[in-house]
């Protein structure tokens, strides 16, 4: 698989430059999938330029999503024709975004999509995220039909919980890719 294949789909405001999603790409030559707005994320914009980014690729994805990325994720293969240009998905602490507090930052993504995702997926779930409590990130995977992997306390899982390159997750990516 061509590294550019592998699609890094980061959540609300983007990831930064110490975000693990950034080292990777910097690293291995992934490619960012860049939305529209990063600040005021609408679902229906995300989820085409998703099926945009997928259908220029020449060969199959494998998609890398943190945070509201995962929801964009589950929100495109609920509506897109093209799942099966999809080969695999790592997706990172998804935020509960049906908990009022999270609704609010983030409206029109209150109603999570639910139903199995029609390709292999890990997700990675911290037991202190201030978005997602790992009872709820473990419904994510159930409904998702992801395996669930537990990272222990790292937040949400971001540049501020100090995970450098993660080598653990790549690790994890570098198995989906095989697949």
């Amino acid at each position: 698989m061509h590294p550019s294949n592998v699609l890094i789909l980061p959540g609300w405001q983007n990831s930064g430059p110490d975000h693990w999603q950034s080292r990777w790409e910097r690293s291995h030559g992934y490619t960012r999938v860049e939305q529209h707005d990063w600040m005021r994320p609408l679902r229906g914009d995300w989820i085409a330029r998703l099926e945009d980014v997928v259908l220029s690729l020449d060969g199959p994805a494998v998609l890398v999503a943190h945070s509201l990325g995962c929801h964009a994720v589950a929100a495109w293969a609920a509506h897109s024709g093209n799942t099966h240009r999809v080969k695999a998905a790592l997706l990172v602490a998804p935020p509960d975004v049906a908990r009022d507090d999270v609704s609010q930052m983030l409206p029109g993504w209150a109603k999570p999509v639910a139903g199995r995702l029609p390709f292999r997926c890990v997700l990675f779930a911290s037991s202190n995220d201030p978005f997602c409590d790992l009872p709820r990130a473990r419904g994510f995977a159930e409904a998702w039909g992801a395996d669930c992997i537990e990272a222990g306390a790292h937040g949400h899982l971001n540049a501020e919980s100090g995970l450098g390159d993660w080598p653990q997750a790549h690790a994890q990516l570098l198995g989906l890719m095989r697949l």
